[in-house]
């Protein structure tokens, strides 16, 4: 069992930084992407960027050049670090962490992150 652990969310104006965390305990051998999501108000789920073991990365258009996805191995934390902010990446920011077998698919609780000025 892994649990995800989220931390770094917050409010910030516009055009400013934030870093989110996600810490794993449990038994991550299983894993093969850690990613990030987030959910706007009114709106569905959706991927904001996703790093795989191999260390690919991908990331959703609107977040391209702006948001770095990157990890510790030691400490098993994967960050997102999330620079020039808009108002439009308000969101609920849910960590997720998944490998090849369907049950081995964690999320976390999720972090509020709001852009306004």
């Amino acid at each position: 069992q892994v649990q995800l652990v989220e931390s770094g969310g917050g409010l910030v104006q516009p055009g400013g930084s934030l870093r989110l965390s996600c810490a794993a305990s449990g038994i991550i051998f299983s894993i093969n992407v850690m990613g990030w999501y987030r959910q706007a108000p009114g709106k569905e789920r959706e991927l904001a960027a996703i790093l795989t073991n191999s260390g690919s990365t991908m990331y959703a258009d609107s977040v391209k050049g702006r948001f770095t996805i990157s990890r510790d191995n030691g400490k098993n934390t994967v960050y997102l670090q999330m620079n020039s902010l808009k108002p439009e990446d308000t969101a609920v920011y849910y960590c997720r962490m998944y490998g090849a077998r369907a049950r081995d698919d964690y999320w976390g609780q999720g972090t509020q992150v709001t852009v306004s000025s």
